[in-house]
């Protein structure tokens, strides 16, 4: 390890600065003016950089810093003002726990996006492979309202409140000018809409053939199997790293329970007399097509889950 002194850094220029800040592990003795040399030298290097602080002097290199962080309780007013982040029990261990709880909502906010986006767009490639293939559309427009307002709104809150994963604190910070839907999540996005959309029209093409007098029963079958197979791709959006049995199958109840809800009112929906016209159903909803749905609509979760074995298995 190597210490700096405030007299070597008055030796410095902003070059050398740098190169010194980079190594040392201990600056002793230092001035204000040091400290925002310091943060400066660090950032024009790349580091992402953290300084505390309690006392006026210390306010300008908090302010500068990437996270500025202020002490509650012997912080100044000024310091408090100038920070990103007040600790209200003055103890550097808070900054662990704020690190994981800032992780953990931000990794919420992109599981939500991923969600409703990928369910979105596996409706939109459904309606595009029909409209290219010259097939009748394979959702009516309410089933389509029916899918974004309701089976998908409420495992999407629930994913906002999924616990952080396991793993969290050991992974490396993001870039910080990285968008909040990367390239490399987009892409993702894409594929598991097309998931969804496969066996839409998988579901579409083998209860109606080209049969039009099949046609309402095949769009009950494929608003059955989008629903129910949205709704179980929720539970693979936990974790874009592990299975939903590493993170504990019961580790999110929310999601259990808006999966429950939700599947419960799309069963409702396809089976009583009076929602049937509404939606659009056939009477009778799916009738012995029923398998069919429920095995269509687990093959997303069970690629996607599968997927994620594999390249936990090319990781180590």
């Amino acid at each position: 390890s190597r210490a700096v002194t405030g007299l070597e850094i008055d030796t410095l220029d902003d070059a050398a600065l740098a190169a010194v800040a980079a190594d040392a592990d201990v600056c002793a003795r230092v001035s204000p003016e040091h400290n925002l040399r310091i943060v400066r030298a660090l950032q024009r290097l790349g580091h992402v950089v953290a300084m505390t602080g309690d006392g006026v002097n210390d306010a300008p290199a908090v302010k500068a810093a990437d996270i500025g962080i202020a002490m509650g309780i012997a912080g100044t007013d000024v310091t408090r003002e100038a920070a990103d982040m007040v600790l209200t029990d003055d103890n550097f261990a808070s900054i662990v726990a704020a690190v994981e709880e800032g992780r953990g909502i931000y990794g919420n906010i992109q599981k939500f996006m991923h969600y409703l986006l990928s369910c979105n767009a596996g409706e939109v490639l459904l309606m595009l492979v029909a409209a290219v293939a010259g097939w009748p559309p394979p959702l009516a427009a309410i089933q389509i309202l029916w899918l974004n307002l309701v089976t998908d709104s409420l495992p999407a809150l629930a994913l906002g409140v999924e616990p952080p994963e396991p793993d969290i604190m050991r992974r490396p910070p993001r870039p910080p000018h990285e968008a909040v839907i990367p390239w490399r999540r987009g892409l993702e996005i894409v594929a598991h809409g097309g998931l969804v959309a496969a066996v839409c029209v998988a579901a579409f093409w083998m209860t109606w053939q080209g049969d039009n007098a099949r046609l309402e029963h095949a769009r009950t079958v494929t608003f059955c199997v989008a629903a129910f197979a949205q709704l179980l791709f929720a539970i693979a959006c936990r974790s874009d790293r592990l299975t939903a049995v590493q993170l504990g199958f019961y580790g999110n109840p929310a999601l259990l329970l808006a999966v429950a809800v939700s599947a419960l009112l799309q069963a409702v929906v396809v089976t009583l007399p009076p929602t049937q016209s509404v939606f659009e159903v056939a009477s009778g909803g799916p009738g012995r097509d029923w398998p069919l749905v429920l095995g269509l609509a687990i093959v997303p979760l069970a690629v996607v889950e599968a997927l994620k074995i594999i390249l936990q298995g090319l990781r180590w």
